[in-house]
């Protein structure tokens, strides 16, 4: 007997495909190697965020992409270089900000496409794979450092960075392949997708900027990978994408589970972004496919610091 009513079953539609000139055919990058052993990636899609004019940015892993697509859908490569981006995040000066797996924190001029390497270490000790990251109200950036931590191996970490006064605080060293990450509405509660573990970690914010009482939010089932990205809707409900498993789950800030959003390309839904000219469209990366996937909500997306409402 389940503990709650069936979610709302809610279906996506292919916003944009990723072009046949961009895909990299027939390739086995030293990423796929490692992450998809035994397939051919012509591309990983991941990090969608808005700018101010309503573009969509995103990551493509293998080839150390990233791409803006306007809102008809039409595509243009920002930038290319050596490193594996994995989250990405524009602030509110109009820095685009991006996880790299193996170069750390990177900042990347919108206009030059120029990476520049804002956080390459801690205490001369070098990042395990950072991968995703969020901004609070005042700037300071929280981010996931994952490596391959599982399980077998839970040292995966959360970090804290203030860039005013330049403090980096480690605020956990246990997690089972930490990932997707999101604020609560009252910037006092982080969300924590831990990947390996198939669950979602709630990190309770300490005034001396410490966390304590570290506790599951949501224990998920199912799927061949388990959730990656995050979003947060205006009401507190939670957003997430649940890779190998074709969907993304929404949850209240209760934990209830209340929509089910399935796609109509691949099972490897990993990211997701608000937009929209109300804020209720949700974007949707599917990263077997190459594609950005849309679906339209009942509640709008909590507006982030550093956007303006996207259309489209």
């Amino acid at each position: 007997m389940s503990l709650y009513p069936p979610p709302q079953r809610i279906e996506a539609t292919v916003w944009s495909r990723m072009p046949e000139s961009y895909r990299r055919t027939g390739e086995v990058p030293a990423w796929g190697a490692a992450n998809k052993p035994g397939h051919a990636l012509d591309s990983f899609l991941e990090g969608p965020s808005f700018d101010r004019e309503g573009r969509l940015w995103l990551v493509d892993i293998p080839y150390g992409r990233v791409f803006a697509v306007d809102s008809d859908g039409a595509w243009t490569l920002v930038t290319e270089y050596d490193g594996w981006p994995n989250g990405l995040k524009i602030h509110r000066d109009g820095r685009v900000f991006i996880a790299d797996y193996r170069r750390g924190i990177l900042t990347l001029d919108p206009a030059s496409g120029e990476v520049s390497p804002l956080l390459t270490h801690r205490y001369s000790e070098h990042f395990r794979g950072c991968n995703d990251l969020v901004f609070d109200a005042s700037g300071r950036l929280y981010f996931t450092d994952q490596g391959q931590s599982g399980l077998h191996m839970p040292n995966g970490r959360v970090y804290r960075y203030d860039p005013d006064s330049e403090r980096l605080d480690l605020l956990i060293d246990n997690g089972p392949s930490p990932n997707g990450l999101v604020l609560n509405e009252s910037e006092n509660l982080l969300y924590v997708a831990m990947t390996r573990d198939n669950a979602i970690w709630r990190l309770p914010l300490m005034a001396d900027g410490g966390v304590s009482k570290v506790g599951r939010f949501v224990q998920l089932s199912g799927g061949l990978s388990g959730p990656d990205g995050m979003a947060l809707a205006v009401d507190g409900s939670v957003l997430v994408a649940h890779a190998g498993n074709g969907c993304v789950w929404g949850f209240s800030r209760l934990g209830e589970p209340l929509w089910r959003i399935v796609t109509p390309a691949g099972l490897t839904t990993t990211n997701l972004a608000f937009g929209g000219p109300d804020g209720r469209s949700l974007f949707i990366t599917e990263s077997e496919s190459g594609s950005i996937l849309r679906a339209e909500l009942p509640v709008a997306g909590r507006p982030m610091f550093s956007h303006a409402a996207p259309a489209g």
